[in-house]
């Protein structure tokens, strides 16, 4: 699969916003074959940041969350800017 079939889109609800200020991590709509590997490839690709940990929810309405925590040499809130998010 290639980075941008894995990763959909950021998920900007107000919870993803706090976990960008208190954990530095980002939460993201995934395709729902994806692993933790791959979208933490994914992410690092795209975005040219490095990851710390994966962490996956599959929802009820047919896709995956992941909750993607940045290395503390970069900043989740800097990204979302970047991104146009905030």
């Amino acid at each position: 699969m290639k980075s941008n079939q894995i990763l959909k889109n950021v998920i900007p609800t107000e919870k993803g916003v706090l976990l960008v200020e208190s954990t530095n991590a980002l939460v993201f709509k995934v395709d729902k074959k994806a692993n933790k590997k791959t979208i933490k490839e994914s992410v690092e690709k795209a975005l040219d940041v490095k990851v710390d940990a994966v962490r996956t929810q599959n929802t009820c309405h047919n896709y995956k969350k992941a909750y993607v925590k940045l290395h503390k040499d970069h900043m989740a809130i800097d990204v979302m800017t970047k991104l146009g998010l905030m």
